[in-house]
């Protein structure tokens, strides 16, 4: 439980490094990566790829978290 959060907070930190922007804050971007994991597990369940170690869980909830931070862009450009 412990590990997961903690890559969820490393991954909301990659997350506001690579996308675009200045990020939401450090608060908001680990938030992110916290929701981006749950996001990031479901999408690699979907596609059949199995995340194994630290390493592998670090890019699946990065993915997740790059995926949800790219919905929130969107929305906010259509609003």
């Amino acid at each position: 439980m412990i590990a997961t959060l903690v890559i969820g907070l490393v991954a909301g930190w990659l997350t506001g490094l690579l996308m675009r922007g200045k990020g939401y804050g450090i608060i908001v971007d680990i938030l992110l990566g916290l929701v981006g994991a749950v996001i990031g597990r479901w999408i690699f369940e979907m596609l059949g790829i199995a995340a194994m170690g630290a390493t592998g869980h670090l890019a699946m909830s990065t993915v997740g978290a790059i995926a949800l931070v790219a919905l929130v862009h969107a929305i906010r450009k259509i609003l």
